[in-house]
């Protein structure tokens, strides 16, 4: 086993970077409601894969908005529950529809794939462009179906920090609280991307700032497989994953 990933413990999934939000914190820039996204058969292939042969215990879908492609979700996490991935994530904005019979139908699957751990992004900046109405109602019809679900919030500069933008936050978590609905640790916001264009008046522009989710190249615990099929130095469309990994080698 390639001595670079033999501690390889976690499979990420950008599913699609299409989303149905226009964040000024994002860090991928802007995005279009529409584009590539993952095969649903060849991600659910990798997940068997990986789980067959490394001590997998996370598999994670985000995007973008992930639930605008359910199924690619959906395949993914069936593999993982199949295999036994002990914690089947996913990260979504909640708002992937306005018709209450699909929203429904959209828990019950995720239920049903085996999905056991929810983060919602809601915050300020989410909510500038995306409605509070569809996105409760999506997470009241998971509560009733007893899936793990927590707001997922996005921190300028700190959850601790004073500024308009968190102070709006903590009134829409309270709303979410309020339903039971507990809060996680959220992320602090990399002033990169479309956050270095709107937020950088929060942050020392002279500052390197680290990202707290790098890997350490030289002994990958998790792996990160684009829309196109891509990771790592290799495409999963274009050989075997278990391949990808073998021949990894870190630009040091």
């Amino acid at each position: 086993m390639n001595q670079y990933v033999k501690h390889l413990n976690r499979i990420e999934f950008v599913v699609t970077y299409a989303c149905t939000g226009s964040c000024k914190h994002c860090s991928e820039g802007e995005h279009s409601r529409s584009g590539v996204h993952i095969d649903a058969e060849a991600a659910a292939g990798v997940v068997r894969d990986l789980a067959g042969q490394y001590g997998i215990t996370s598999v994670m879908t985000f995007g973008g908005e992930p639930l605008l492609c359910p199924e690619t979700v959906y395949a993914i996490h069936a593999a993982a529950a199949e295999r036994g991935v002990p914690k089947r994530q996913l990260i979504t904005n909640g708002f992937f529809s306005r018709d209450g019979a699909k929203i429904k139908q959209t828990a019950g699957q995720l239920a049903h794939c085996g999905v056991n751990d929810i983060l919602l992004s809601v915050d300020a900046f989410h909510q500038e462009t995306i409605p509070l109405a569809p996105v409760k109602e999506f997470a009241a019809e998971l509560g009733k179906l007893g899936v793990g679900l927590r707001t997922h919030p996005a921190w300028v500069v700190g959850k601790g920090h004073q500024n308009p933008y968190n102070s709006r936050t903590a009134e829409i978590l309270a709303e979410f609280e309020s339903m039971g609905i507990a809060q996680s640790d959220g992320n602090h916001i990399l002033p990169i991307g479309n956050a270095r264009n709107y937020l950088s008046g929060y942050y020392d522009m002279d500052r390197e700032y680290a990202d707290p989710y790098a890997e350490d190249p030289t002994d990958l615990q998790a792996i990160s497989i684009n829309p196109d099929g891509s990771v790592l130095d290799g495409n999963i469309y274009r050989e075997p994953v278990l391949e990808i990994l073998e021949r990894y080698a870190p630009q040091i």
